[in-house]
């Protein structure tokens, strides 16, 4: 798969996805990269630490989270897409459900949308993809917990975001699957889907992993937000010989270490 200038072999590679929150509420990282300087910074230093990709917020979606005027949403990533660009060579993707910011944002140089609805919250943001052919992450969520068969029912769930992209005109090899760990799902079946990501991977797309400081390792370690990075790193670990290949992520050096040396395991022959 081409990302803006890069070529990604996810047969054989594990990348990670650096997050770059431009924001002032995100749940981790509010209001320490949303002045332009250190947003540029810090993408530096991402990809010192070996980050491939940049995701860029312009607005929290943590639970609670107060909803940004899509005006407000596009003035905040516009600057530093631009900034990125001028700066470095690395494909910038975008976190939104929203057609309008994608919009705006391909038009300014990003090269993927990442949308935490899997298009269905706003289903013309997949005509805005497909328009500007390029490659998208869909991720899995809904409105409720009612799931009589995890695995089964995120996969149709899964299924009918996949269809509504192909039906406007998302080339297949363009989809990228995220099983939306800490999304309208319970502490432990968030684990299970973590173990289980391989029934995932096994519906023919690239998987991304998107556990990063959540609410699942406090669950497990019960530890603060600036003591996860270690529990996500053995979420990374799994993920690798689960089969995921991209790794969303705040510590991008950590995670970098974990997932290559897990690839390195899992490659291992006699």
């Amino acid at each position: 798969m081409q990302i803006g200038n890069t070529a990604f072999d996810f047969e054989n590679s594990v990348y990670i996805m650096g997050i770059l929150n431009v924001t002032p509420d995100s749940f981790s990282d509010g209001g320490h990269y949303d002045q332009l300087d250190n947003a540029f910074a810090h993408v530096e230093q991402m990809i010192r630490d070996g980050a491939d990709i940049i995701d860029i917020g312009g607005e929290s979606t943590r639970p609670g989270c107060t909803p940004v005027p899509t005006k407000e949403e596009i003035d905040r990533v516009i600057p530093v897409i631009e900034g990125i660009q001028k700066r470095f060579d690395i494909p910038i993707s975008i976190d939104t459900f929203k057609a309008e910011t994608a919009r705006a944002v391909l038009d300014a140089g990003a090269h993927m949308i990442n949308d935490i609805w899997g298009f269905k919250k706003e289903p013309e943001i997949a005509k805005v993809v497909a328009e500007f052919d390029v490659p998208c992450c869909i991720m899995h969520n809904r409105n409720n917990e009612n799931y009589p068969s995890l695995l089964e029912d995120m996969q149709k769930d899964l299924e009918e975001s996949i269809d509504i992209a192909l039906n406007a005109g998302v080339k297949k090899e363009h989809i990228i699957l995220d099983p939306g760990v800490g999304f309208a799902k319970s502490m432990n079946e968030n684990l299970l889907v973590i173990k289980h990501l391989n029934f995932f991977v096994q519906m023919g797309y690239p998987l991304l992993l998107g556990t990063s400081r959540k609410r699942v390792i406090d669950y497990v370690l019960n530890l603060p937000l600036d003591q996860r990075d270690e529990g996500t790193a053995a979420t990374t670990v799994a993920g690798v010989l689960e089969g995921a290949t991209i790794f969303r992520v705040h510590d991008v050096l950590s995670n970098r270490r974990a997932a290559d040396m897990a690839l390195a395991i899992k490659n291992a022959a006699f």
